[in-house]
């Protein structure tokens, strides 16, 4: 074939030397704007992992590499005149320069041509290729001229970083955090060759604007961060090598996503690869790596589908599709390493001490779990879950360390002996909104697994409060008898405590229980349903009435007795539903609150009533007793409620009296896309625990205690509700327990004899000997 590479960065000179290897036949030409071995930046960073993929592919060009590499495993990290250090973390960094010389020559050896000092505008200047890989970086002129193709989304990050190096000496990745009289700014250092060391500073829009940055020459920038770093600089002098850039040299992020990579141009087939299809920021340094495992993948894909033109399509489209996924998981980190750094200095650098800052840094990305930080540095996690421990009131001891999700967690009056909570789920089992023996068993089977917390499922206030006629309610005496036995039963039974949860469903009402048709309407016998506005939750679904003001009156006095109830029946916190499209978030959020009184329009007049009848529940429910709120944190639909808007919401309960925040999200609009993942909604309990300073809880998609003990130590939230695994086992907090080596969690005395062989069988499965 001939194949064209328009750019000759790592991306081009790779998989030139891949495919002249997979056949010297083919015709290969690396076009270069630049001159011969002329290049930007310092040093690139890549993992051992994309060192072991390059080994199998061509060790000649591996061995090179690693001869010029510099490897580290240690991570330092300087804050608030703290310097702590970590080991086991595995970075290999190399001069770009170097990198790119070691390209060009394997490339030159095997034959591929090189061409330099030529500025390629068009794919077409190329009509004999068979192949024209465009890896001509995130400005890609091929690209841009078949936008329409492509569908390129482009994002300008808000920070400034500005790229530099330096000759003193560093034998760490280093993170180095300092704060001015306009903000925070942090370097990333690292070593890439003997005598230099890669020095990114980064900022924050307000505080580069503040400082009058963006009015500096280059020479007056890099005496600033001078300035700013001179203690870790120790006399040494930073210097840039990107004098090609007029005025200051910072620069901002660009994240580029691209809904297609390949094309056809009439003639030849064309395929983005490197930056010029996507970008990964350099928080978690995998640019270098993405762009030089796409250049093997496309190799390997004409390796299984042969080395020929008529091969290309089926190639192009195999590439893609597998390239897409593995380039999706890296970005998804790199967006949260990046985003981590966007907000260090409003969320984390202020408020958690150092030790957890630490922590939190190295989980940044959420690839580097708590388990992993056990694999990488024992000691020092071992240390970390120690300090955390004694924090949390754990005394020290000679046993294993508790972790992070089993410590106590106290608020208000309350005491939980650990932080994992058993979330609302709807079982729609009630008869006339009387909790019966499956709710004794269901709640009861689930305190003695061995959580901390345990939440009733949303529980009604009135039969017309009800989603289905198979939900909870607490409109009635004989409903409150009911629950004083199951609350009865945990305490009396199990340490855990139980919480109710009380709503209202407002338009999403009188509909089946979800096994009959999750939200479909009742197909008879329907009670009349309100809400902030005539919007139906299903196109085709029951219209409600905007309230009145009598209705509010009359359901916030229905909240009101429902939490006496509550309150004699020995609950020990409650919370207040106001998520998920039910009454009080239909108040929230814009997408169904379309009033033209008081209270709709701004955030202050969505959250008025809401905010009113938290209020009143808070004046009759116990003191010492505390109150949550539950909100939906994203409604995941345009024009819908965003996490900034979550974020007041939070702060005016916080004012009204509320303790912790619920952070869930969606199911407010019925057509919401939200972005599913592991974790998906902690960044919302990230964002508010840390910035409104109050306690929040975690939620969806947390399976594993490894998923808890990160979220909580790295002060994420101050508590995990688990759903669906809770379903499927009563018994996860003490199976999860089990799985991480926990022994010393007390199990209900009546199951102890089943506990060591529980513990011996997991031994067992770990050593790989059959039971």
């Amino acid at each position: 074939m001939r194949i064209v590479c328009i750019g000759g960065g790592p991306a081009g000179l790779y998989f030139g030397i891949l495919m002249k290897m997979l056949d010297p036949a083919h015709v290969i030409s690396v076009v270069e704007r630049n001159r011969p071995y002329d290049t930007f930046g310092f040093g690139v960073v890549f993992s051992d992992a994309t060192m072991d993929n390059m080994r199998k592919w061509d060790p000649v060009t591996a061995d090179t590499i690693e001869q010029a590499f510099n490897h580290w495993d240690d991570i330092e990290v300087l804050i608030k005149g703290r310097r702590m250090r970590t080991t086991g973390h595995g970075f290999v960094g190399i001069g770009r320069k170097r990198l790119l010389n070691i390209l060009q020559a394997r490339a030159e050896e095997l034959g591929v041509e090189l061409i330099f000092e030529r500025e390629v505008n068009s794919d077409l200047e190329f009509p004999d290729a068979d192949l024209i890989v465009a890896c001509d970086g995130v400005n890609s002129k091929v690209r841009t001229k078949y936008t329409e193709t492509f569908q390129p989304d482009m994002l300008m990050r808000p920070n400034r970083y500005i790229w530099l190096g330096t000759v003193r000496p560093f034998d760490a990745f280093t993170f180095d955090f300092r704060k001015t009289e306009h903000g925070w700014f942090q370097a990333h250092i690292y070593k890439f060759e003997e005598g230099a060391a890669t020095f990114i500073v980064e900022t924050t829009e307000e505080a580069y604007l503040a400082h009058r940055l963006d009015k500096m020459e280059q020479g007056d920038s890099i005496a600033f961060c001078e300035n700013v770093f001179a203690e870790i600089l120790e006399g040494h002098h930073l210097v840039s090598n990107a004098r090609h850039l007029r005025g200051s040299a910072w620069l901002s992020f660009p994240r580029l996503i691209c809904g297609k990579w390949t094309a056809f141009n009439g003639n030849s087939h064309v395929v983005l690869m490197g930056d010029a299809a996507h970008t990964a920021h350099f928080a978690i340094g995998s640019g270098t790596k993405l762009a030089l495992e796409d250049a093997i993948e496309l190799t390997n894909q004409f390796k299984n589908h042969g080395a020929a033109r008529e091969s290309i399509p089926a190639v192009l489209k195999a590439y893609e599709e597998l390239r897409r996924v593995d380039v999706a998981r890296i970005q998804n980190a790199a967006r949260n390493a990046m985003e981590w750094f966007e907000v260090v200095g409003s969320r984390y650098a202020d408020t958690l001490e150092p030790e957890q800052f630490m922590y939190s840094l190295l989980t940044r990305s959420q690839r580097i779990s708590h388990e992993n930080l056990r694999l990488r540095d024992k000691t020092w996690l071992e240390g970390y879950e120690r300090w955390f421990a004694e924090r949390s009131g754990v005394p020290a001891t000679n046993d294993r360390v508790t972790p992070p999700m089993l410590t106590p967690f106290q608020i208000r009056g309350l005491s939980l002996t650990n932080r994992i909570i058993v979330s609302p789920m709807a079982m729609y089992s009630a008869e006339e909104g009387v909790p019966n023996d499956f709710h004794l068993v269901h709640f009861g089977s689930r305190a003695l697994g061995g959580a901390g917390l345990l939440f009733t499922e949303m529980t009604c206030v009135s039969p017309e409060a009800r989603i289905t006629p198979g939900c909870c309610g607490l409109w009635n005496d004989e409903q409150a008898a009911a629950y004083k036995r199951i609350v009865d039963f945990v305490h009396r039974n199990s340490g855990a405590k139980i919480g109710i949860q009380l709503g209202h469903a407002g338009r999403k009402g009188s509909t089946r229980v979800a096994w009959e048709g999750m939200d479909e309407p009742l197909p008879d016998h329907n009670w009349p349903l309100v809400s902030a506005s005539s919007v139906p939750y299903l196109p085709d679904g029951q219209v409600p009435e905007p309230m009145s003001r009598a209705e509010m009156d009359e359901v916030r006095e229905q909240f009101v007795a429902a939490a006496r109830r509550a309150a004699g029946a020995g609950f020990d916190i409650l919370e207040l539903h106001c998520a998920h499209g039910y009454l009080l978030s239909s108040f929230l959020s814009p997408l169904t609150n379309r009033r033209t009184d008081g209270y709709g329009g701004s955030i202050e007049n969505r959250a008025r009533y809401p905010l009113e009848l938290f209020r009143a529940i808070r004046a009759v429910w116990p003191e010492d007793k505390p109150m949550s709120v539950r909100l939906s944190c994203h409604d995941w639909a345009e024009g819908g409620n965003t996490p900034e808007d979550a974020l007041e919401f939070a702060k005016l309960f916080k004012a009204a009296g509320a303790d912790l925040i619920d952070c869930s999200s969606g199911q407010v609009w019925a057509d919401d896309h939200p972005i599913y993942g592991r974790l998906y909604q902690t960044p919302f309990a990230d964002k508010i625990r840390n910035e409104v300073g109050i306690a929040t809880i975690a939620v969806g998609a947390i399976s594993e205690a490894d998923h808890a003990n990160s979220i909580i130590a790295a002060g994420r939230a101050d508590l995990c509700a688990i759903a669906r695994p809770h379903l499927a086992d009563p018994a996860w907090t003490l199976h999860e327990a089990a799985k991480i080596g926990v022994k010393q969690i007390a199990w209900p005395k009546q199951y102890v004899s089943g506990k060591s062989q529980y513990e011996a069988n997991l031994e067992r499965a770990s050593a790989g000997v059959k039971p």
